[in-house]
């Protein structure tokens, strides 16, 4: 292919690549979680690193963070050996529904996008919170997938608990939220682009959910606004990348940042990258989600309203990747 088609032709207003993490104050956080369970103080050092960061960034990549270089390895390995297989062999788990538990699929939001974008995407419903039936996934990627997602969701409970602690919360309280058992895999696939400077592979957007953790391979393409500025968010041999979702936001009473990001097109490819999405049931209906109580008081009143998960995964489907950030909705007045 030699020409970008029609249908992936972005408005030229998205197209800016420019970055300014050449600029030194402009440099997303690097958080090292050495020592986070043996030295109390160091895990002291480390929560007000990760809160400061959440605050300022929405963004910051760990490193010693007990997930095995194997690991990540065979997973990036295992999500290309998918998307390399034969199109005949891959449909038999295409699906755009989204209550299937394994499906490959591409731009999720096509009827409501500006439009496409450059990849393809295969998705896991690890738990919800009933674990998945290994049999409904593709074998070619089983294991390193089933592998790959109980360390990553070891380093998401510990995350959790160091955001609850530099909240002033319970260390676990993050963690035990009513409905905080879902666990999806996002695995997304960038080819090649023969004119990346006329199509991007996901646009600017926030994520719907409590907390990301990515693992990218070495391509890079990942950008993140801050303070009005795209930086690029290098790959770093062993780090993942982690971002606070707009239910973070939500619950924090907006001390928490979900900050806008997007995945550039490139020549070089195909680039792999997979994001663990940590967030509340779907079906979760019992208690809306809104602020905290114990994060409300008459110096810091409610900034959103409460809302049901429906209600905010409506809206994000209907709204898709373009547009106004999400959570501008669910303001109070």
């Amino acid at each position: 292919m030699l020409k970008v088609p029609k249908i992936f032709i972005r408005p030229s207003n998205e197209l800016d690549r420019k970055s300014d993490s050449d600029l030194t104050h402009f440099q997303i956080p690097i958080i090292d979680l050495q020592g986070i369970k043996d030295d109390k103080g160091m895990q002291q050092v480390i929560v007000k690193e990760i809160l400061s960061a959440s605050e300022k960034w929405g963004f910051f990549l760990v490193v010693n963070h007990g997930v095995p270089s194997s690991v990540m390895e065979g997973m990036i390995k295992g999500v290309a050996k998918f998307h390399d297989l034969n199109n005949e062999v891959k449909k038999e788990w295409y699906s755009r529904d989204t209550k299937v538990r394994v499906r490959f699929y591409s731009n999720f939001d096509l009827y409501t996008s500006k439009a496409a974008s450059w990849r393809d995407t295969l998705t896991f419903l690890m738990s919800t919170p009933e674990p998945i039936n290994p049999e409904e996934m593709p074998t070619i990627c089983r294991d390193t997938t089933i592998e790959y997602t109980k360390h990553v969701t070891d380093l998401g409970d510990v995350l959790l608990d160091l955001l609850s602690e530099g909240l002033g919360l319970k260390a676990n309280f993050l963690k035990q939220m009513e409905g905080a058992e879902a666990c999806s895999l996002i695995c997304n696939y960038y080819p090649a682009c023969p004119e990346p400077e006329l199509t991007i592979g996901a646009a600017r957007h926030t994520d719907p959910i409590v907390l990301s953790i990515l693992l990218q391979d070495n391509i890079g393409g990942l950008q993140v606004l801050h303070q009005g500025q795209w930086v690029d968010i290098h790959p770093i041999p062993g780090a993942l990348v982690v971002n606070i979702g707009d239910l973070l936001q939500i619950v924090s009473n907006d001390k928490l940042k979900s900050v806008e990001h997007r995945a550039l097109s490139n020549h070089i490819g195909p680039r792999v990258s997979v994001a663990c999405f940590l967030s509340l049931r779907f079906d979760v209906a019992t208690r809306p989600c809104g602020p905290i109580k114990d994060l409300i008081s008459d110096e810091n009143p409610p900034v959103y309203r409460d809302i049901l998960m429906k209600e905010y995964m409506d809206h994000f489907a209907h709204q898709g990747l373009d547009g106004k950030p999400g959570l501008d909705f669910f303001k109070l007045l």
